[in-house]
């Protein structure tokens, strides 16, 4: 019967109109490759120009019905789809995500344009979401001064009712990607997030929420503290999941929001943990971008020299939840809860290691002692439980500042007076400032939920070992260019063997992500899913 052509390729709903007719395909109806009808030799061409992952997991049925093979499917995935003329320029678009927020976003497409080259792409989040009322594009929608090497930029819009820390955000950029993919030959292994003071803030929070489209992270003028604010903390956020991806990060020493004094700590201590980080701090900038010509260049090279790899042989993910945000590259976390054969003890970023502090002796909540604690400096002043402290060095202490904070500022041996507040009548106490440095326990970064689940993983050849703790059952997606399907496949969870067997490659499978991921060099030929419940695992 005769075929009809595939409708061509756009971007997103919104943007049909504005992009049809400039990326065509050879392809067949999606109508006859849901019967499973296709032509000789292109069984394909109709999935590879479906509008959206949606539009192409719909095909998958009818393409297994038609009796697809896997090798001839996983070749023709490998090259892809053919690419035509595109709009070049700014291009303005929209994307109403899947929970119905609609967002405004910009393209910028070199004007040399060449499909048969595959693109670097960088997507630039920009700050000051809080003053933003609407979804309303600003400004000219280009990358203007942030320009760095020949790439496709993506401005995404944020405002205060959807800012870069959201969940709608997160898959604002991942549907954003799909649909440029789609149009665009993009390089799926140079796909970068970066982002100035919320825009940076933000990089960090997609890093650690969505990893596997992205190549690295680079935040400037950030701090990744700000997510650990209450209003913003979701109890969702890991920081085990920054070792994933390379970070970039530029700091400014004179930054009235994030100086590099409360900064470099935090980039030490994730160094510590084995996140790969370059940190560029610039002693003399404030909260601008001012240093960009001179840090540009060393910029645009460590995005050069730290490419995806679409397969890793590590890979460590951790997640409060089973049905978002629980996948990592080739691992899902399918179900939470702990085991008995739990990891005992796992690295873990979320506990940031304090140096030995100056230690008073009381312990307050605010300015109203609770404890004077027996033999210390504040006991030999004469401090007593319950005593409030209204004035240090005659300065008043403000409301809700902790004593430890007011005497941050002052060197030990010092004088110091103090004035409080005892059974209702003044009190003056005075002495040498002489604290015990003392060991401070590890400072809890992000708060987590009652349940939270973990899975670190390690590929050697066709063995795969994992360590987990918190969670009942994932699966691992297996890759042709990862395992050799001809021989057995080992799962080794904690110490013991979940799995030792041949697996069978999946043309269903196959398809099924291919679909999802719109990727040319991250392919799945198979599930392997491991329930530790089983057996008491």
């Amino acid at each position: 019967m005769p075929l009809k052509r595939a409708s061509r390729v756009a971007l997103c709903s919104a943007a049909l109109l504005i992009l049809a007719g400039l990326a065509a395909h050879p392809a067949q109806s999606a109508e006859a490759a849901a019967r499973g009808e296709y032509l000789e030799g292109a069984p394909l061409d109709a999935f590879l120009a479906a509008p959206s992952r949606e539009a192409a997991a719909q095909l998958v049925d009818g393409l297994i019905k038609g009796g697809i093979g896997f090798d001839d499917a996983y070749r023709a995935l490998q090259r892809g789809r053919s690419y035509g003329p595109a709009r070049t320029g700014v291009v303005r678009l929209r994307n109403k995500t899947s929970d119905g927020l609609e967002h405004h976003y910009v393209l910028n497409i070199p004007d040399t344009y060449d499909p048969s080259h595959r693109y670097q792409v960088r997507f630039q989040l920009h700050g000051g979401v809080g003053g933003r009322e609407t979804n309303a594009p600003v400004g000219a929608g280009t990358i203007g001064t942030l320009a760095g090497a020949e790439q496709i930029y993506v401005i995404p819009y944020a405002w205060n009712a959807a800012p870069w820390w959201s969940d709608d955000q997160v898959l604002n950029l991942v549907e954003i990607l799909d649909a440029t993919k789609r149009v665009y030959n993009v390089d799926e292994n140079r796909v970068v997030v970066s982002g100035v003071s919320d825009g940076g803030t933000g990089a960090y929070w997609v890093a650690m929420r969505e990893t596997t489209p992205f190549a690295s992270f680079l935040p400037l003028n950030g701090y990744w503290m700000v997510l650990a604010s209450g209003d913003i903390d979701d109890g969702m956020l890991f920081a085990n999941n920054l070792r994933n991806k390379p970070l970039f990060a530029v700091n400014g020493g004179r930054d009235r929001l994030y100086p590099t004094a409360i900064v470099d700590p935090h980039i030490a201590h994730l160094k510590r943990g084995g996140v790969t980080v370059a940190y560029h701090p610039q002693p003399e900038a404030g909260h601008n971008t001012a240093w960009w010509p001179e840090v540009k260049d060393t910029f645009e090279t460590f995005v050069r020299e730290h490419p995806r790899v679409p397969l890793p042989d590590t890979l460590t993910w951790e997640t409060g939840r089973a049905n978002a945000g629980n996948r990592a590259h080739w691992l899902v976390i399918d179900k939470l809860g702990a085991q008995p054969a739990d990891a005992k003890s796992l690295p873990d970023l979320n506990e940031m290691e304090m140096p030995p502090a100056p230690d008073f002796g009381v312990r307050a909540v605010g300015s109203r002692i609770n404890r004077v604690m027996p033999g210390s400096n504040a006991e030999r002043l004469g401090l007593k439980a319950g005593d409030g402290v209204v004035r240090l060095n005659d300065q008043p202490i403000p409301t809700g500042l902790d004593v430890a904070e007011a005497l941050e500022d002052v060197a030990p041996g010092t004088p110091i007076t103090l004035l409080v507040a005892r059974n209702n009548a003044p009190v003056e106490l005075s002495g040498s400032y002489d604290p015990k440095v003392a060991p401070v326990p590890p400072r809890h970064l992000f708060a987590h939920g009652a349940q939270a689940g973990r899975v670190d993983l390690t590929r050697a050849g066709n063995t795969i070992t994992a360590a987990t703790r918190g969670v009942a059952a994932f699966t691992l997606l297996l890759s042709p260019a990862q395992v050799d399907f001809a021989k057995p496949v080992k799962v080794v969870v904690n110490g013991r063997t979940a799995f030792d067997g041949k697996i069978e490659k999946s043309a269903r499978t196959l398809l099924k992500y291919a679909a999802a991921d719109n990727d040319r060099t991250m392919l799945f030929g198979a599930e392997l899913h491991v329930d530790l419940a089983i057996d008491g695992r």
